[in-house]
């Protein structure tokens, strides 16, 4: 397939106009009339994963996280940013970003989310985009059976890659759960939403202490924090198939397994 024609299937999977206007979504690099045959899926566009793309011949890298997020005058290859960009051209290797606008597609980032934690049955959004549509940010489901928080907690990390962050709560590790509320990333802008929700937890990623204290003084949901990175990996799959799918030609895909989660090490001291 062309690089456009593998375009045309991503962008009507996830559309570039359901993306925030800070974020900077589509083809960050590369030739629409190039040829595609393979393409390898990764949460982020690090010199680790070029490496493994590079190391595969990958004609395109398709990231959830942008290379230049914000407005750059330079793209020397002085910077890290600016060497990727060097390597990827060098190397015919092309590569584009689905972010905000995956994140609030039906089914986008919090729908994989959802099912690798366990939950079942219909997802609805936790805050929709209010056309009615099923789109919009985070996700709210029922597990299968209720569990405490402690066995939630459990199946959570089970079912997400392993990272040094780990995975943490806050709540009383006996209490029961039943109904889940989760926001691929970082969802802690929708604390309130969570508990207007009626959910009996809330799991998302790069939750703040602050935040995270004071909403435990409510008498509301328990949290389940996880790694960033974690909690959007899953998604590489479904884009993956949902690509697949679409296309009209023969492509061979791989998602990346690398963590490039920004923490490494985590040590839990003296006990």
């Amino acid at each position: 397939m062309r690089l456009s024609q593998v375009i045309a299937v991503l962008e009507a999977l996830y559309p570039p106009a359901w993306a925030e206007s800070w974020d900077a979504v589509g083809l960050a690099c590369g030739d629409p009339g190039q040829e595609v045959r393979r393409v390898l899926f990764a949460v982020d566009p690090l010199a680790a994963v070029v490496d493994e793309a590079l190391d595969w011949d990958a004609d395109l890298i398709v990231t959830h996280h942008p290379l230049l997020l914000r407005g750059v005058t330079s793209v020397a290859a002085t910077t890290p940013k600016g060497r990727t960009v060097h390597r990827l051209i060098g190397a015919g290797t092309a590569l584009y970003t689905a972010h905000t606008n995956a994140d609030v597609a039906d089914p986008g980032v919090s729908d994989a989310l959802a099912r690798a934690v366990g939950l079942t049955g219909k997802l609805r959004p936790l805050a929709p985009a209010g056309d009615d549509s099923g789109r919009g940010l985070g996700r709210v489901g029922e597990l299968p059976e209720p569990l405490t928080l402690r066995e939630f907690t459990a199946r959570a990390a089970a079912g997400l890659p392993a990272t040094a962050w780990g995975v943490r709560a806050a709540g009383d590790p006996d209490r029961q759960v039943a109904t889940v509320a989760v926001c691929g990333g970082a969802g802690d802008s929708l604390l309130d939403t969570a508990r207007a929700a009626g959910v009996d937890v809330y799991l998302t990623a790069d939750l703040r202490h602050h935040p995270a204290s004071e909403f435990a003084e409510h008498d509301g949901p328990a949290l389940v924090d996880a790694a960033h990175w974690a909690t959007e990996w899953p998604w590489l799959a479904d884009a993956e198939r949902r690509l697949l799918a679409g296309a009209t030609g023969t492509l061979e895909t791989r998602v990346s397994t690398l963590v490039t989660d920004a923490w490494r090490l985590h040590d839990e001291g003296d006990k």
